[in-house]
């Protein structure tokens, strides 16, 4: 199978294109965009596992810049510069071939007597746990070309959280030192960190390899540049080692095994098709996996900074793939339940049977959360574990593989119960047990986000209305896991407690005045009385009160809240409204998607296409790849969505965002036989044809149109 074209090396490379306002009317065929706006972020991001390369658009990687070869969470390379005679390579183009793999495309300069450059430079690169990179100079003029060739090197060992955030430490006392055609780097330390970099027939010396060459006219020359990074001592194997065959290595494998289990889908519309096929190619790109687990698929939060393991996100991430991708729900729970509290520290915030929050793997684990490597500091993930292991058996995942996963979930649910309510009211609320956790423990996690609607922010312990939602979703798969694991007997309970959390919920979160739900409750349980997308989220598990239900639909889709091309956060006639905050008014496409999916569920399937299709054409002003987040300016105001500046892309849960725009549309869902069913698409999707859909050991086509739905096997 030839290897696809992919632009993931783009990922700061976006444009956005204008779109006619069609905020808040019915849902209509989206018009052609007439121009185009481009912002520019120069930068080319190379992904494999948690492993990445940042670096310009020549290549190069600039010390000043966020740049680097990133290992382990470490800045294994800060410098990386290629000098034929003396002067940078001049850039052309950039040709992505995988989300690991990039070619530079570039000239040398012009030689004397030559109005045009006739060298032309060719830098093939290729990331995982290290880097090759395969330098090839053409001379394309009429004589041979002597040049003298310089890779400048520098290695600085920072921490990821230094470089993504701009701080400046003390300088480390890093060694090194030139070894025939090796430069070495290294750093001492309680995870010390080292980097080989090598090349045949170069000279090595100090921050530098050189090599002297005469390109004959018409050939060319090539070398082959490999870094190979250390751990305290011992040498990462390289994935691309020199003269072996890039298709036989480990990362193309995977992406080939990714691709041939995906669904093939066929879309009508053009937009949501893109958008589909873009994003089956960021989630294998973002994929991580632990090398003592191979066999267990995570998917990191996002690229750059976010190559890590987060709770939430894996699990968000998963539930909203997993009819198309189930293998990455079930490798996220293992590896979550792997690593689920046991014990009670106050640093970590770990506590028994609590979800974490993220992993990292650092040198200089004092910039972490928690200074540890795995922090637990997140009141949702624990519930939402609950609720993918009983959607994923919904969704016909073997009792096998359910099963051994129940302790997990039992443990998951009394830490709910022991922890999650420390005061015994019925409600789960978080507040950090040091300074060196975060303020804010939801999704919402930024320092600002909890606000009252006199703009002060709310103090801690805060009950967050979405988690009360995520408590009752995960005693409802609960209940559903006792019927479908043969133990009937104890769903009753289940279900009652479930009821209670709902009734609780709707008791103290449901603010008259406002004709809303509260966003949350601060320490003294008063209300966070403001109109947020947190009670999408409410919509999404099923805790609103149907009574309601309306309500909280028709303000969700009202101009305060829908940009017409998602959710805003926060409502803009709040007093805390800000269209470029971070929480306090963006449009995030994955809290969009999961409030559209809860006003299908609870039967509002117009206004959820509203939301689905002004998300399609967010994806289309993007390129195709939904970012993290935007801006929420009004569709009316600003025809085209605004890109937020430091948002990742691609992102894990974005990049699922159309997945569930698809089975919304569907309606698809599994069925009590173990199969699924389907309806007609809404909006203006068109004929949909999903082949290979895996549910349990079947696999199943669905083929969806105006006027005929099937469901069959493969």
């Amino acid at each position: 199978m030839p290897r696809r074209s992919h632009d993931l090396t783009e990922v700061q490379m976006t444009t956005t294109q204008p779109l006619e306002p069609a905020a808040t009317g019915p849902a209509t065929k989206a018009p052609v965009p007439s121009t185009v706006a481009p912002v520019t972020r120069p930068t080319v991001t190379l992904v494999e596992g948690s492993s990445f390369c940042v670096s310009g658009l020549d290549g190069d990687v600039d010390p000043g810049a966020t740049h680097g070869l990133f290992v382990r969470d470490t800045r294994i390379v800060s410098a990386w510069r290629l000098l034929v005679d003396g002067t940078p390579v001049d850039s052309l183009s950039v040709i992505g071939s995988e989300p690991f793999e990039a070619t530079f495309v570039g000239r040398g300069p012009a030689r004397d007597g030559n109005p045009d450059a006739t060298l032309v430079v060719e830098r093939h690169r290729l990331v995982a746990q290290g880097m090759r990179e395969d330098v090839t100079i053409r001379n394309h003029g009429l004589e041979a070309a002597a040049l003298d060739v310089e890779l400048v090197v520098e290695c600085d060992f920072a921490d990821l959280f230094e470089v993504k955030d701009g701080r400046r430490r003390a300088r480390r006392d890093v060694g090194h030192r030139a070894v025939g055609s090796d430069l070495v780097y290294w750093l001492d330390g309680a995870r010390s960190r080292g980097v080989r970099i090598s090349a045949p027939a170069a000279v090595a010396a100090p921050g530098r390899l050189r090599w002297s060459v005469v390109v004959p006219p018409g050939e060319a020359w090539t070398t082959t540049v490999e870094v190979v990074a250390s751990v305290e001592g011992h040498e990462i194997p390289t994935s691309f080692p020199a003269g072996a065959p890039v298709d036989a290595s480990g990362p193309v494998r995977r992406m080939r095994g990714w691709r041939a289990a995906n669904p093939e889908i066929r879309v009508d519309d053009p937009a949501l098709a893109e958008a589909i096929a873009r994003s089956q190619e960021d989630l294998g790109a973002l994929r991580i996996v632990d090398p003592e687990h191979p066999e267990d698929d995570v998917v990191a939060a996002g690229a750059p900074w976010f190559m890590a393991l987060f709770g939430r996100d894996s699990l968000l991430t998963s539930w909203m793939a997993l009819p198309f991708a189930p293998d990455l729900a079930l490798g996220t729970l293992r590896t979550l339940a792997r690593l689920q509290g046991t014990r009670d520290d106050a640093r970590s915030e770990e506590q028994p049977g609590k979800i974490l929050h993220e992993v990292r793997l650092g040198a200089d684990l004092s910039l972490a959360l928690g200074g540890q490597s795995v922090y637990y500091g997140s009141v949702d993930a624990t519930p939402l574990f609950v609720m993918l292991v009983g959607q994923a058996a919904r969704w016909g995942a073997p009792r096998s593989e359910i099963e051994p996963l129940l302790p997990a979930v039992d443990a998951a649910l009394r830490w709910i119960t022991e922890h999650g309510d420390p005061d015994g009211d019925g409600l789960v609320e978080y507040v950090r047990r040091t300074d060196r956790g975060l303020v804010n423990q939801g999704w919402k996690d930024s320092g600002d986000a909890m606000v009252h609607a006199d703009g002060t922010l709310a103090q801690a312990p805060i009950a967050l209305a979405e988690v009360q939602g995520y408590v009752y979703a995960a005693c409802r798969a609960r209940a559903y896991l006792a019927e479908r694991l043969g133990r009937p007997e104890e769903a009753p309970r289940w279900l009652e407690r479930a009821a209670e959390v709902k009734r609780r919920f709707h008791e103290a979160f449901w603010v008259p005045e406002l004709g809303f739900y509260a966003m949350a409750l601060d320490r003294d349980k008063r209300p966070l009385a403001v109109v947020s997308s947190n009670v999408g989220h409410c919509l999404w598990t099923g805790v609103v009160d149907d009574a309601v239900a309306g309500q909280v639909v028709e303000r969700l889709v009202s101009p305060e809240m829908f940009t017409g091309f998602g959710v805003r956060t926060l409502s803009a006639a709040a007093r805390g409204y800000n269209p470029v905050s971070y929480h306090r008014g963006s449009v995030w496409p994955h809290d969009s998607v999961l409030a559209a999916a809860g006003m299908a569920a609870y039967g509002y399937r117009g206004e959820a296409t509203r939301v689905t299709d002004g998300l399609v054409d967010a994806a289309r002003a993007f390129g195709g790849r939904l970012p993290e987040l935007f801006c929420g300016f009004d569709r009316r105001d600003k025809p085209v969505p605004v890109p937020y500046p430091t948002s990742c892309s691609p992102q894990a849960w974005a990049a699922a965002v159309p997945f569930e725009v698809l089975r919304i549309t569907l309606d698809l869902q599994p069925d009590a036989a173990g199969g699924v069913r389907a309806g007609r698409p809404e909006g203006r999707v068109g004929t949909v044809r999903i082949d290979n859909l895996a549910v349990g050991d079947d696999r199943v086509s669905v083929t969806a149109g105006e006027d005929r739905v099937d469901v069959g096997r493969d």
